[in-house]
């Protein structure tokens, strides 16, 4: 889609379109950028208050993969006539705590009518020029740390085809879902060369966007893989969330599975992710010190791969080290 629109180019555009990057910069000062993006979504869980934070902290997840902070948010909403307008409040709220949770002022925003519930943020963020964090730079020899488990598409998608899932494997994902990346962002600061956050497009497609943007590639060992109990199972069970196909139909030609890495695990490592963990490219060097002071801050912190000098955006999956 991108492709059809002209070309153009500005000295203030700091990242733009021509990586994936999780948002985009713009320069106002030497020392003074703003970081903006946006991101909508339909509910994935029933409590609309629960479903507004989620949304939020899903939003305000690209500021910080950048390296950026919160500075104010957009209310984005789209909401069907008959529903009792309660609803929306809830989820309105959700998102409001969140972004004072993050220092982010609420602004407003715009609703417009949908046949089913839509709600994000449109959030911008300030960050120095010179300390933005892409992900372009990943190099080869980098060990690749990812700071949530995986997993949440396959629960979301039980419930919505089971109408429930194990009450313990639900919260911890609901938990997760809710956690902000504030804290990860802020201790990555200092020990990455590139990073991202897994949404959308699963582990495999944004680990590929990175090594793509980076002119390298990687290899996974799912082994190292911190994934939610239980949803190896459901997957074997027949459970496969919506994002999978389209991701794989996206990135599966630049992926290679080891023979040893089970059908269910690739089918995992494409599935969509919703306010998913950050998956950060660090100098060997540092990435011992960056996953102890992520643990010693509460985060997780997994060592799950390494770059390498495969050819751009190539992926090697295998099941350990």
């Amino acid at each position: 889609m991108l492709n059809g629109l002209p070309a153009f180019s500005d000295p203030r555009i700091l990242v733009g379109t021509s990586t994936a990057d999780d948002a985009g910069v713009i320069s106002l000062t030497p020392e003074l950028a703003l970081v903006h993006t946006v991101d909508v979504f339909a509910p994935v869980v029933d409590d609309p208050y629960t479903f507004g934070r989620i949304a939020a902290v899903n939003s305000l997840s690209d500021i910080y993969a950048m390296g950026g902070d919160p500075l104010a948010a957009l209310n984005v909403a789209g909401f069907p006539g008959n529903l009792d307008s309660s609803v929306l409040t809830d989820i309105l709220r959700g998102g409001q705590d969140a972004m004072l949770e993050a220092g982010a002022a609420p602004l407003g925003g715009h609703t417009f009518q949908s046949s089913e519930v839509r709600y994000g943020l449109a959030v911008t963020g300030v960050i120095h020029p010179d300390r933005i964090i892409t992900n372009a730079n990943a190099r080869p020899g980098d060990r690749l740390v990812l700071t949530k488990p995986i997993g949440c598409g396959t629960i979301v998608q039980a419930i919505m085809t089971r109408g429930a899932v194990n009450c313990r494997i639900l919260e911890e994902c609901r938990a997760s879902m809710l956690r902000s990346n504030r804290t990860a962002s802020q201790i990555m600061r200092r020990y990455a060369r590139a990073c991202t956050d897994v949404t959308g497009f699963g582990l495999l497609g944004h680990l590929q966007e990175m090594m793509e943007g980076s002119d390298v590639g990687a290899e996974l060992f799912v082994s190292e893989l911190p994934i939610f109990e239980g949803v190896l199972d459901l997957i074997r069970e027949g459970v496969v969330d919506s994002g999978v196909k389209p991701n794989r139909n996206s990135f599966e030609t630049n992926v290679e599975f080891a023979a040893e890495v089970q059908v269910e695990m690739q089918t995992l490592l494409f599935g969509a992710e919703t306010s998913g963990g950050l998956l950060i490219a660090a100098p060997p060097q540092h990435s011992s010190d960056l996953c102890r002071e992520l643990r010693n801050c509460g985060c997780l912190s997994a060592e799950i791969g390494v770059v390498t000098n495969a050819p751009k955006g190539k992926v090697k999956v295998k099941f350990n080290v």
